[in-house]
């Protein structure tokens, strides 16, 4: 966390009005069993949830389950429920839903741009943790601005992920004045997320979201033969651990050749929690302070690809400012 207190509001003080889902293991039953159903696969942190009487309602499926997903053992994939979706603008407006979190899987771009029109037409902010891009798009930037409604997004970073690393080495050759010249970061797990990302087809705007969060931090971006950032492979016995594999080429002093290598290993679902507890605590402020349309500075601190890309440490400290009055967005 940032911090445990921002704007008067403790992480505690996040209630969980609805939920949704299409799977039959999950979908009309209390999110508190719900969170331990397959295919979940990461680390238990707190078994005894307190029951929130929210029940799990079925959402629409679009083209939020790939194709693929099918040919896998259903204790490894989505099993679509055989229920009717349930109307999300009602139960948006029914529940007093302030803030709506959206983590469908990769190349979802329909189902996002559903819950998007859901959230326009209720009031509701969207904070889009996944990269169908919403907030960063300046049509739909405009349409959320307009009804007065402060977003998100999009493409939320982890707490200590493979992107956050990567742009802090990236930014730290380019500090010491050391020419990178071709950089590859490649990561496997055994989640839902890297089976659904099998499917190539689905990955365009995530490869567009996490190499422009690399380029960003470049005076001189790359040209794109000499970048290359992705998810590799699934690899089923992986479970949540993520492993990120990362190498960066590059000159120093007298055009001397220097190498870096890094794995890292992180358990990878828990990984954003931190991230997004801070988002929803700023879009709320930002509710209160009556702002409409893209926050900036939480933005480009918690997410991949915002509306406007700026360097880590610059971006804290926008936050910092946000929170205390400083800045409007």
């Amino acid at each position: 966390l940032m911090h445990l207190d921002i704007g008067g509001y403790k992480p505690w003080d996040i209630e969980v009005g609805a939920a949704f889902d299409i799977d039959r293991r999950k979908v009309g039953k209390p999110l508190k069993e719900a969170l331990f159903a397959k295919p979940n696969c990461t680390k238990i942190l707190y078994p005894n949830l307190n029951d929130s009487g929210v029940i799990v309602s079925m959402g629409e499926v679009l083209d939020g389950v790939s194709e693929h997903m099918k040919d896998y053992p259903e204790e490894r994939t989505f099993v679509v429920a055989n229920q009717k979706p349930f109307n999300v603008e009602k139960a948006l407006k029914d529940f007093g839903v302030d803030i709506l979190l959206n983590y469908l899987p990769v190349g979802s771009d329909q189902a996002t741009a559903f819950y998007a029109e859901a959230c326009l037409n209720t009031g509701v902010s969207l904070i889009n943790c996944m990269p169908s891009f919403i907030v960063s798009d300046h049509h739909w930037a405009r349409r959320f601005e307009e009804k007065s409604i402060p977003v998100v997004g999009d493409d939320v970073k982890s707490q200590m992920g493979a992107t956050i690393i990567h742009r802090a080495l990236v930014k730290l050759f380019e500090d010491r004045g050391v020419r990178l010249d071709r950089t590859y970061q490649i990561n496997t797990g055994g989640n839902t997320d890297f089976l659904n990302m099998l499917n190539r087809d689905r990955l365009r705007n995530k490869r567009i979201s996490k190499t422009e969060a690399i380029q960003s931090q470049l005076v001189v971006p790359l040209e794109p033969e000499n970048i290359h950032i992705g998810p590799s492979d699934y690899v089923p016995w992986q479970n949540d651990n993520k492993v990120c594999f990362l190498r960066m080429e590059g000159r120093g002093f007298g055009e001397v050749p220097l190498n870096l290598e890094l794995r890292l290993s992180v358990e990878d679902s828990p990984n954003s929690g931190g991230m997004t507890i801070d988002a929803i605590r700023c879009c709320q402020i930002a509710r209160e302070r009556k702002i409409a349309g893209p926050l900036i500075s939480i933005s480009a601190y918690a997410m991949k690809h915002p509306i406007v890309q700026f360097p880590d440490a610059q971006a804290k400290l926008m936050v910092e400012e946000f929170i205390a009055g400083k800045r409007e967005r």
